[in-house]
């Protein structure tokens, strides 16, 4: 098992930044390729950044290519999401996945976090 545990929303203006972090327990977090996942009101949850167990090989949702920056920290069982220029659309909530696949669908990942609430007002 592993548990995740995201922190680092909040609600912010425009054009703002944020970062998100997950920090995970249980089994090896290295093993894994972590992610995020987004899900706004009424919408289905949406791709938005993976990164490798290595952390070299990363792939973003075109919509936050430029602007987000996903990392991880193997040593401290950390993954990031560095949020820049945020827009109101990015309003959602976040969250954390950890699996042994690849890919931008959420059957490729076996744990999720609680997520957490961001919030960007116009």
């Amino acid at each position: 098992q592993v548990q995740l545990v995201e922190s680092g929303g909040g609600l912010v203006h425009t054009g703002a930044s944020l970062r998100l972090s997950c920090a995970a327990s249980g089994r090896t977090f290295s093993a894994y390729n972590m992610g995020w996942f987004r899900q706004a009101p009424g919408t289905e949850r949406e791709f938005v950044a993976v990164i490798s167990w290595r952390g070299t090989t990363i792939a973003y949702v075109d919509s936050v290519k430029g602007r987000f920056t996903i990392s991880r920290d193997n040593a401290q069982n950390t993954v990031y999401l560095q949020m820049n220029s945020l827009k109101p659309e990015d309003t959602a909530v976040y969250y954390c996945v950890a699996g042994t696949g690849w890919g931008r669908s959420a059957e490729f990942y076996t744990y999720w976090g609680q997520g957490t609430q961001v919030t960007v007002s116009s």
